[in-house]
């Protein structure tokens, strides 16, 4: 299932994705969630405060401690934002794996804007000529993920001056707009929709599923 939820605070959001995963059964189906938030910086578990830096704690953006993995992230309008709700055993599918998944839908779907980005060794995410387009983030429990990934349409990039992106210090951060793409962010959220649905794996038929006979 895929739902668009359009403009959403960013709490009640993560708080959405940890019920839901809390209260899976075996039946629960997997969902895409695309939305944007409001301006509000993360702090992944192992985050360290110090990738804020001062003009960051002076911005008035609000810091959100969360449960994902990855240091310090921005989040704002016209960022997209995919969150991935899968049983990944039900797809048979590792955490390595998804994340590559998930890069490999980024790099298609940037492609389709004739755009070459690629990953980067030891730096989750995709990025274009040495430059950040996406991020990554996940949080898998009792074998189901939560969390996604932001892809920078048309955000405001200035906030990411103000930190550490990722926990890199001078990284710089880039946006499809600097490119020419003039895609809005419910348009580049439909593209990189279908590049997940075409790379996630078809949930699997546990073996004891009765087939139907076969015809006379």
């Amino acid at each position: 299932m895929v739902k668009r939820l359009g403009r959403v605070d960013y709490a009640p959001a993560w708080e959405a994705m940890q019920h839901f995963t809390a209260a899976r059964t075996d039946d629960t189906g997997d969902e895409i969630w695309l939305l944007e938030h409001p301006p509000v910086y993360t702090l992944g578990q192992a985050g360290r405060p110090e990738h804020l830096l001062p003009a960051g704690r002076e911005s008035g953006i609000p810091l959100v401690h969360i449960d994902r993995g990855g240091q310090i992230t921005y989040h704002g309008p016209g960022q997209l934002v995919a969150y991935l709700l899968i049983d990944l055993a039900r797809r048979r599918l590792k955490v390595r794996e998804l994340v590559h998944l998930m890069e490999q839908a980024l790099i298609d779907c940037v492609a389709d804007y004739g755009l070459a980005a690629e990953r980067k060794a030891g730096a989750p995410g995709v990025y274009i000529d040495g430059a950040k387009v996406a991020a990554l983030g996940l949080r898998v429990r009792n074998g189901c993920s939560y969390h996604g990934l932001a892809l920078n349409v048309d955000v405001d990039l200035a906030p990411f001056g103000w930190i550490n992106p990722c926990g890199y210090e001078g990284l710089q951060t880039i946006r499809l707009k600097d490119f020419g793409v003039d895609e809005d962010v419910a348009a580049a959220g439909e593209r990189l929709l279908g590049h997940l649905q075409r790379l996630l794996p078809p949930v699997a038929v546990p073996a004891d599923t009765p087939t139907a006979p076969a015809n006379p």
